[in-house]
């Protein structure tokens, strides 16, 4: 499981971030996942509470987002959500795409009191 590493990695980034802006407090952090991306939400949820504890981080609430794994047929141009799909083009059928989005992994909002 790389969650932990992972989000020990953010905490660590928000914390600088805060240290640097002044600020004391951190009431949420939102995190956008893309469906394509290595990351499992429900891993990243469970890691959260043990990588803030003893942090700066320890009273925040974590949201997460997640972003859809969307494809571009190149055969035909349409674009669709890949796993919804099975990675096939509802519309022709090919299973030849360019990927568009879903393999993000960013910190999208930081929320101070």
């Amino acid at each position: 499981m790389h969650e932990l590493s992972v989000v020990i990695e953010v905490v660590k980034t928000v914390e600088e971030f805060a240290k640097k802006n002044g600020v004391t407090r951190i009431d949420r952090l939102v995190l956008q996942i893309g469906e394509l991306s290595s990351m499992i939400p429900a891993y990243i949820e469970e890691c959260f509470p043990c990588a803030v504890d003893g942090t700066t981080l320890e009273s925040t609430r974590l949201e997460i987002e997640i972003l859809p794994g969307n494809a571009r047929c190149r055969a035909c141009g349409k674009t669709f959500n890949l796993l919804e799909n099975k990675g096939a083009c509802p519309a022709c059928g090919v299973k030849d795409a360019e990927i568009l989005s879903g393999r993000e992994f960013m910190i999208k909002e930081i929320v101070a009191c």
